[in-house]
């Protein structure tokens, strides 16, 4: 039987009206906000932002950037109340740190990427490039260091005018 805890209901924002957190440590790409544009085309808006009761944003400031550059002019958000200032911005930390600290069967992700491809599903949209999707079907650890921006100036990098991915020179 369910609970009867009442959870924050889904509420409908217009996206000019959401204020992104100015200190946001957490950093995209424009190939990852690209990559979630893909998805929201793909899937449909699957997760809500996390926001304040003065419409600050908590969570999904990289799907609210999607959401600009798609001119969508509401987005889904879950208003999260009760929250000390000190509570929101650890939170807006921890949601982006947590996910990091996952891994992936890269067996059971390997038969996964396999039988989405059988069945013609665009692989692309999953979010892995195609040599981190080789090396996990041919059975290689796949390591994904953290972004280390202190040695960001010493490599000079390109980026693909297509797909928007940039690599070292």
């Amino acid at each position: 039987m369910v609970g009867k805890k009442q959870f924050g209901q889904i509420v409908a924002v217009k996206v000019e009206d959401l204020k992104p957190y100015g200190k946001n440590a957490r950093t995209h790409s424009e190939a990852q906000i690209q990559q979630i544009m893909d998805s929201l085309k793909e899937f449909g808006w699957t997760n809500p932002v996390l926001i304040d009761p003065k419409q600050g944003v908590i969570a999904g400031h990289a799907r609210l950037e999607a959401a600009k550059r798609l001119e969508m002019t509401e987005v889904p958000c879950i208003v999260l109340a009760g929250l000390t200032d000190a509570q929101k911005r650890a939170y807006i930390i921890a949601d982006n740190k947590l996910s990091l600290n996952s891994g992936w069967d890269e067996k059971l992700l390997s038969m996964e990427f396999s039988d989405l491809k059988d069945a013609g599903f665009n692989l692309d949209l999953l979010g892995f490039d195609t040599a981190e999707m080789a090396d996990i079907a041919q059975g290689r650890e796949v390591n994904q260091p953290e972004y280390d921006e202190s040695i960001a100036s010493t490599v000079s990098m390109v980026s693909c005018p297509q797909c928007g991915h940039s690599f070292p020179k």
